[in-house]
């Protein structure tokens, strides 16, 4: 009997250990968990915040002159007015962050109720031990995983053009010209093919439109792929290039025509000009200019801005911010030899401000953390998706050159006028869409159905003027140089899509060679 009790002692003794143990690995799963919970909130707040710092410095500076320039009265009426315009951000990104906070409790409470509820009366299920290990996990996951695998794409996110695998063909001061090969070896691409040259977005960054060649979603190897014969313009680096920091529109022009007779000559075709955001709108511009006629007859725009006064979002966003403020000088940065060029990174933060209730810091965090939850044990896994997409946000900002940004800028404040004319100039010459009807130009305007950036009004605005081909492709506006360019997705751009039966870019530009053959 005595052995018996001695033993049941010891049971007992150890199932209380075991409780203890369990309350303190639930406890020390929690410290641990908040730790990483302050450490990923205060990443995902620098983010945001140091934007914010700079402009202040550029908005100070810009004031400072401006404030000998004007009354008194007017002065503080526009500073009142951009009080009121802060505090309505600063309301709706509050707002969209106690939604945020909302969804993810009311994805959380229920385990961590449960699991209370089970630890303290001692009741089967998961108990308070196994939640916190995996809300701990979860916050490793943002604050560690997250991170390390999105350093981890960078090999193989982009062109890595110092690889040599594609060549270089021709250059000026402000731009190189690269061929893009095939990566299927099975390919060879039709020297006698019709070429187009891709013209990528300023802002974004070139290497968006080759996101991950290696998993086959690359917007200009889905050309290359299919045989044509498949150019991009890259920009060279802008701070260490002052011709580009200086660069005006005309001279885009004058280089891409430089680049288009290059590639005729290889070719012995005209070329088909493709621009990807901001990279369109400076085609088009281009083409209206006269300096690309006889080399280009035919023309793609995808999700690019043609008109920005009818962009729904940002049109509402610069009506509220008061006009004093609405001026480029407040994204000017001045580079060490005195020239002047746009702050890339600054205009990312005003596409922030425009989507607070999407990119107010506590949103982003929270809804990183929700993605990454892991569930039913399973361990927590980044896509390459998901990695190279936020390698690209965080790493692919560049500035821009101030005359190219001071078009853009004049095409989001000045509509397109009655009979076609856009609000820039080049080469003194007016700049009217009944010119590639005039040539009989052929186009294709490809559009995101849930682009909040490049809104389907603001891409489609040359509708009104002349006649084009329209493919709308499903989400938003990065994704048919993402999501559509893997050649087995069901928007594939060399194929015919959707209800309407849209073509893709590389389908129209396939149909077009086809054309010239017949």
């Amino acid at each position: 009997m005595a052995m018996e009790k001695r033993m049941s002692d010891t049971c007992i003794d150890a199932d209380v250990v075991d409780k203890m143990m369990s309350h303190v690995n639930a406890a020390a799963n929690h410290l641990t968990a908040m730790q990483n919970y302050f450490t990923g909130y205060a990443r995902y707040l620098n983010e945001f915040m140091i934007p914010f710092l700079i402009s202040t410095h550029y908005f100070r500076q810009v004031e400072q002159e401006k404030l000998l320039m004007s009354s008194p009265f007017e002065a503080f009426q526009a500073y009142m007015d951009l009080l009121s315009f802060n505090l309505d951000i600063s309301n709706k990104g509050l707002s969209a962050g106690m939604e945020m906070m909302n969804a993810y409790l009311k994805q959380e409470m229920p385990e961590a109720v449960t699991a209370l509820v089970n630890t303290i009366f001692g009741l089967d299920g998961n108990p308070m031990e196994k939640y916190t290990e995996r809300h701990a996990r979860m916050l490793r996951a943002v604050t560690e995983i997250y991170p390390e695998a999105i350093r981890n794409i960078a090999s193989e996110y982009g062109f890595h053009f110092e690889r040599g695998t594609h060549p270089l063909i021709a250059e000026t001061d402000r731009f190189m010209l690269y061929q893009i090969l095939p990566t299927d070896p099975s390919v060879s691409m039709r020297e006698d093919g019709k070429p187009v040259l891709i013209l990528p977005p300023f802002v974004l960054g070139a290497n968006i439109l080759a996101f991950l060649p290696g998993e086959n979603k690359s917007y200009t190897h889905c050309f290359a792929n299919q045989g044509i014969p498949t150019y991009i313009r890259i920009m060279k680096d802008i701070q260490t290039t002052p011709a580009l920091q200086v660069m005006t529109g005309e001279d885009d022009a004058e280089d891409t025509r430089r680049f288009c007779e290059r590639i005729m000559a290889r070719h012995g075709k005209p070329v088909t000009l493709n621009g990807y955001c901001q990279g369109g709108f400076s085609g088009v511009c281009d083409i209206l200019s006269g300096r690309l006629e006889g080399l280009v007859d035919a023309l793609i725009t995808c999700v690019s801005p043609m008109d920005g006064t009818r962009s729904h979002g940002l049109k509402n966003f610069l009506a509220e911010l008061p006009t004093r403020f609405n001026d480029l000088a407040y994204g000017t940065k001045t580079l060490p030899n005195g020239n002047k060029v746009a702050d890339g990174n600054l205009m990312g933060w005003v596409y922030k401000l425009k989507s607070i209730e999407s990119e107010a810091p506590v949103v982003a965090f929270l809804r990183d953390l929700m993605m990454l939850s892991p569930r039913n044990g399973r361990p927590v896994r980044v896509s390459k998706t998901a990695a190279a997409l936020n390698y690209w946000l965080q790493n692919e900002r560049s500035d821009l050159p101030l005359a190219v940004t001071a078009m853009s800028f004049a095409s989001y404040n000045t509509p397109i006028t009655a009979d076609g004319t856009l609000p820039v100039k080049l080469f003194g010459r007016p700049l009217n869409f009944g010119y590639i009807r005039e040539k009989k130009i052929k186009w294709l305007i490809c559009y995101g159905e849930r682009d909040d950036l490049v809104e389907k009004e603001t891409a489609l605005a040359p509708l009104d003027y002349i006649d084009a081909e329209v493919s709308a492709f499903p989400k938003g506006h990065v994704a048919i140089a993402t999501s559509w360019s893997d050649p087995k997705s069901a928007c594939a751009l060399h194929t015919r899509f959707g209800e309407k039966n849209y073509r893709g870019p590389v389908r129209f530009h396939l149909d077009l060679e086809l054309s010239d053959l017949a």
